[in-house]
């Protein structure tokens, strides 16, 4: 396995070509055997050959575009590519118009000449935490693949993507969760900016006032590269030690019903970074316990999404999902008044919260509370939405904070994946990354 960071650092000692990891990559795509047909609604082959064939003659010449010109990436399918329909996971939008131009963060990639290998499937619209699509097909999770697991979502095909090598990143979205979701469950690194860091025009939105753009990897240095390149300021990270780190563990909700694989790994990487001098403390911060009467009816996001989605919703109901159409129609029963309100709700939360959670130099807790499930188990309608629930539930509250977050690996070797979730409010990205990293340095150490 070769990550994103390394592989940066392999062109810069000419060690290796683009023109080979993007090969590599596209090969994984095409393999009969593989889950390419099922991670991406499009390949983008020979755009990128041309690509990592101009890149590698630019690093020849030791003039490259940035530090992954070349190397292979992918994005999540409600990004605009000019001259393309986006179809957000659905087949709604088959016929729609054609994108005039590319999202911001294409450009980006494109200036820094990026391999785009391909679009990556993913929950139709980015609305459940799962990744499952009747549309396109569930991409199986790399863990126990002959189960047939969920990916987990929305950008489930973006974190398979990384995880079956077609590329060495990915660029997903994060309304709730949805690149931590699938990082987790995948054994990857997945990355939530702050929103406001990241240009979001030309990204079909969910709910526009929790998007966020963000990215899926193997490790916290690959994820920080990429997003140098997406965001219009890169972070600084610096050495961080973990024996002056104060991290807080809430009380409330997010430490309820761990299952037995997720509760020991995340009780193992607690018991390491506490052997490592972290001070932890925990807080009841009752506050989260609010969330659920905030959101009872759907929330800002089916309010939002209903707006966006209530002509097509109307006119074409049966070309959707039904589990995503149920979350969407929820909308439709909120007026501006319950808009307005719900608003007001989360500004005099979030206050509250980040006011509780400033004393200390980040948030800790388990990502998702479940393990990934099979397919199987989701076909019964109501497990589908309870698992999606709990999916969504811990990720969730740092959308609702506007704040930053990352899901890094915390299992055994071989066991099921999980992931241990770290966050920080508005505008701490750097200082997240830096801790991310240094309790990723730990964490690898006592596997």
């Amino acid at each position: 396995m070769t990550t994103l960071w390394q592989a940066s650092q392999q062109l810069l000692a000419g060690q290796i070509s683009p023109e080979t990891l993007t090969q590599d990559a596209l090969r994984a795509i095409a393999a009969e055997s593989g889950e390419g047909k099922r991670v991406f609604t499009k390949v983008y082959s020979d755009a990128a050959r041309q690509q990592a064939a101009q890149a590698g003659a630019r690093w020849q010449q030791q003039q490259p575009r940035s530090a992954i010109d070349g190397l292979p990436v992918s994005i999540k399918d409600l990004f605009d590519v000019a001259g393309e329909v986006t179809t957000a996971g659905s087949r709604l939008l088959s016929n729609a118009s054609v994108a005039t131009a590319n999202a911001s963060l294409v450009d980006r990639l494109q200036q820094a000449g990026a391999a785009i290998v391909g679009k990556t499937n993913m929950s139709e619209f980015a609305f459940t935490g799962l990744g499952v699509n009747p549309h396109y097909g569930t991409p199986a999770n790399p863990w126990q693949r002959a189960q047939q697991r969920i990916p987990g979502g929305s950008s489930s095909g973006a974190a398979v993507a990384v995880s079956d090598g077609m590329c060495l990143a990915a660029v997903g979205t994060d309304t709730g969760g949805s690149v931590r979701i699938p990082a987790a469950l995948c054994g990857l690194t997945g990355f939530k900016p702050s929103a406001s860091r990241i240009d979001q025009r030309g990204t079909l939105p969910l709910a526009a006032s929790l998007d966020s753009i963000g990215v899926i990897a193997h490790d916290v240095r690959s994820c920080w590269l990429l997003d140098s390149v997406i965001a219009a300021q890169p972070l600084e990270l610096d050495e961080r030690n973990l024996s002056e780190a104060h991290f807080v563990i809430p009380q409330t909700r997010v430490l309820v019903g761990l299952d037995e694989h997720v509760s020991a790994a995340w009780l193992h990487a607690l018991n390491v970074l506490r052997a490592q001098g972290v001070k932890i403390t925990e807080l009841p911060l009752q506050e989260l316990a609010e969330l659920d009467t905030i959101n009872a009816r759907g929330g800002i996001t089916a309010w939002e999404a209903w707006q966006w989605h209530q002509h097509y919703a109307q006119s074409q109901p049966e070309a959707y999902d039904p589990q995503v159409l149920t979350r969407i129609q929820r909308g439709s029963l909120l007026n501006e008044g319950d808009a307005a309100e719900l608003y007001q709700l989360r500004a005099n939360w979030k206050q509250r919260v980040e006011q509780a959670v400033a004393p200390f130099d980040g948030i800790l807790m388990p990502t998702v509370p479940l393990i990934a499930p099979t397919l199987a188990e989701l076909e019964d309608p109501a497990r589908y939405m309870q698992v999606n629930l709990l999916m969504l539930r811990n990720t969730s509250v740092i959308n609702m904070l506007d704040g930053c977050s990352i899901s890094l690996p915390c299992h055994q070797p071989g066991a099921a994946p999980v992931g241990l979730m770290l966050s920080s409010t508005h505008g701490n990205d750097a200082a997240l990354l830096s801790w991310a990293a240094a309790i990723e340095t730990t964490l690898k150490r006592s596997s």
